[in-house]
């Protein structure tokens, strides 16, 4: 018989936690489309899908984006971003969702490269991006608590072969 949209899989977090997905939703990863696949060649059972390197509050979180993006699909993000308001560059829910903690923004990137879904991984740059927008290098180091490991003499010589 074989799976259909309306079949369930299981994705199991890093943890173990395992989450009932409708499979047209879990196959906006290509990931685990890809594993499905191999999968339902070998039996009609819904299969469970392990992603080893996704925690589960993390995995919550995509899977909230994946079904919410079925519904409401996201406006396509203009590259350069028009604006560093993320409200300005897409809809007011995908806005919302990626106003999160910096830790888990960038928890979502890995996510969301790992299983290969790209319009979480667009918004999710995009969001990084517009946190630079407009910014001079020592606003972007103090946003993303980065050390500045230049000497003073070496710092001198990067902008002056990079000005702009």
């Amino acid at each position: 018989m074989g799976l259909d949209d309306n079949s369930v899989v299981k994705l199991v977090s890093k943890e173990g936690e395992t989450f009932e997905v409708p499979l047209a939703v879990a196959r906006m990863s290509e990931l685990v489309k890809t594993m499905i696949d191999d999968e339902a060649d070998d039996d009609d059972e819904s299969p469970d899908i392990p992603l080893p390197n996704v925690k589960a509050d993390v995995l919550k979180k995509v899977i909230e984006f994946c079904k919410h993006h079925r519904e409401e699909t996201m406006n396509d993000i203009e590259k350069p971003l028009k604006s560093a308001n993320m409200s300005d560059v897409v809809q007011k829910w995908y806005a919302d969702f990626v106003n999160v903690e910096q830790v888990l923004l960038f928890e979502l990137i890995l996510a969301a490269n790992y299983m290969d879904i790209k319009p979480l991984l667009d918004l999710t740059c995009a969001t990084v991006a517009s946190m630079i927008k407009g910014k001079t290098p020592e606003e972007i180091r103090k946003t993303f608590n980065i050390t500045n490991d230049f000497s003073p003499e070496e710092e001198a010589q990067v902008r002056e072969e990079n000005k702009w």
